[in-house]
């Protein structure tokens, strides 16, 4: 057996001795954070329900073959609507149209609030006092009546309903940006990198970016839930998806009549919200705990 030539010792005992690899590392931290995992745990059970439920239930959630405003029973899980349809069906396909417009509206605040952000802190000067006061007019409305502006000027949809709340949450992303990237300007690095001539897409790509993405990934986390929350209710308004493609927030509309007679019909959908709005939440704030450096040494 030969002896490893750095610390004379075997060398199958000093690759044991090897640290281990990041991504095992942070996996341990978020294993050991309570909440965290928590949130990761009801994230993947939405994930498996929209993915799989469909296949493990093949009721056709449009189909009005069933009595109307039937109670919970084996053959309908979580009962029937004033249509007569399968309310279970419905619930799985409401999470993969609340999951499909979280996802898709976050990804447009991202890009467009990293964008505006990254240009407003790097060039500074006029450059960033235009764009930093665009964000804090977008500010200066509610979030929510923001997005029944927008999605009412551009039409009820789905679609419309994406481009809704990504406009409405990309200042966040902009500020938060704007503020990291002023942070990473000032490090010996970058101000290296400037004065060897490096162009500035390049230090922005290799040097900017991988630098900002702690905040970046809780900010879409929790914004998942925030705009999951949105479309809810948008589309309780009728400004989201429209009938008969189901959606929490227009299933909560239609139950509003049936309170009384058929209570199961506003729980369903209301505890999926709950529940899914919560675990975005709760796996945003155990990243946080992880990525932070300050919080995870307390």
């Amino acid at each position: 057996m030969n002896a490893h030539p750095a610390v004379g010792l075997p060398a199958t005992q000093v690759r044991r001795a090897a640290p281990p690899p990041r991504w095992r590392a942070f996996a341990a931290r978020i294993r050991r954070n309570a909440i965290g995992s928590t949130g990761a745990v009801i994230i993947l059970a939405t994930l498996a329900c929209a993915l799989l439920g469909p296949l493990a239930w093949r009721t056709d959630y449009a189909s009005q073959a069933s009595r109307r405003l039937m109670a919970p029973s084996a053959a309908h899980p979580l009962g029937t609507d004033e249509l007569g349809r399968d309310e279970l069906s419905r619930i799985v396909h409401g999470t993969q149209v609340s999951l499909q417009v979280g996802i898709i509206s976050v990804v447009i605040a991202l890009v467009s609030g990293t964008v505006t952000g990254v240009a407003a802190g790097f060039y500074g000067g006029a450059v960033d006092a235009v764009l930093m006061r665009a964000v804090d007019i977008m500010f200066a409305f509610p979030g929510l009546v923001l997005a029944i502006v927008i999605a009412g000027l551009l039409g009820p949809s789905r679609t419309n309903a994406m481009v809704a709340i990504g406009i409405v949450y990309a200042p966040a992303f902009a500020r938060v940006v704007r503020g990291s990237t002023l942070g990473v300007l000032g490090l010996p690095y970058v101000e290296a990198a400037r004065s060897l001539g490096i162009s500035d897409a390049r230090i922005v790509r290799r040097h900017l970016l991988p630098n900002i993405m702690a905040p970046l990934i809780v900010l879409t986390t929790v914004y998942l839930s925030t705009a999951i929350l949105t479309e809810a209710a948008l589309s309780f308004l009728g400004l989201g998806t429209q009938p008969p493609e189901p959606s929490w927030g227009s299933m909560l509309n239609a139950a509003r009549s049936y309170m009384e007679r058929a209570p199961w019909l506003a729980v369903a959908p209301g505890l999926a919200i709950m529940i899914v709005v919560l675990g975005f939440n709760f796996l945003g704030d155990g990243l946080r705990d992880v990525l932070d450096p300050q919080l995870r040494d307390a």
